[in-house]
């Protein structure tokens, strides 16, 4: 029997490239960075209808991911912006550097994740995590941070609302067939956290032929955290299409 009308995860049917949701992950070690760049440069890398936060507040994060039972292990780095979307204030994510070609797939078509290939290296010694990112030949963010205590969970400022820009063009001319603003905010199910640290971090952002992430260069720095936590990942949510949804 083939693939039904009403029926489909991914191609190839038979054997998808990705399974479905959920995806789950295991002892995953995070390593944030909160600094503040300039809120023009920030209004640079969001899609209308964001609107930068007054502070440009951005968190850059490294991650190392030993075990993920869909797309298997990979190192990942993101940089996430504070910004508005109406009446609300959450975080768009502009950048995903990952090397894992499974969940680049899974994260650009399902949630509109925007990764890309990318040279990772996570290191970790003693309280010390680095995570260095090429891209294009080129170093494009390097992340360092050093943990001084350790945190209760809720230690770290909330991320959300998550948003994403999700895209996909069309097969018949230029433009958008699916173009949405996603909310990951409760993709994450079954948290376990194993451990918090909080610390001190820096970023080092630079260019390459693909990617310039310079103009967010940290005016000021906030704090750091490390974190290991377990979780799996569901659907996500739309919040606004750009296709069909008043402007």
């Amino acid at each position: 029997m083939g693939l039904k009308h009403d029926e489909g995860w991914n191609i190839p049917p038979d054997n998808p490239f990705y399974p479905p949701l959920p995806a789950v992950y295991r002892n995953v070690r995070f390593q944030f960075v909160f600094f503040h760049a300039a809120p023009a440069a920030v209004q640079g890398f969001l899609p209308e209808p964001l609107v930068a936060a007054e502070d440009g507040l951005c968190v850059a994060s490294g991650l190392d991911i030993p075990i993920c039972e869909n797309y298997g292990p990979f190192q990942e780095s993101f940089i996430v912006m504070k910004c508005h979307f109406r009446n609300q204030t959450g975080f768009y994510c502009s950048h995903v550097f990952h090397n894992g070609p499974a969940g680049i797939a899974a994260g650009r078509e399902i949630y509109g994740t925007p990764k890309v290939y990318a040279g990772l290296q996570v290191t970790q010694v003693d309280r010390c995590m680095v995570t260095e990112t090429t891209y294009g030949g080129e170093p494009v963010l390097r992340i360092n941070t050093s943990m001084e205590k350790d945190a209760p969970g809720e230690a770290m400022p909330s991320l959300t609302p998550a948003w994403r820009l999700k895209v996909i063009p069309r097969a018949d001319g230029p433009g958008p067939a699916v173009k949405q603003l996603i909310d990951c905010s409760e993709t994450a199910q079954d948290v376990e956290v194993h451990s918090v640290a909080k610390g001190r971090g820096t970023i080092d952002l630079g260019a390459s032929p693909r990617c310039d992430l310079a103009p967010l260069t940290p005016l000021e720095y906030g704090d750091a955290y490390h974190m290991e936590s377990s979780y799996s990942e569901g659907y996500a949510r739309i919040v606004y299409d750009y296709l069909s949804d008043e402007p």
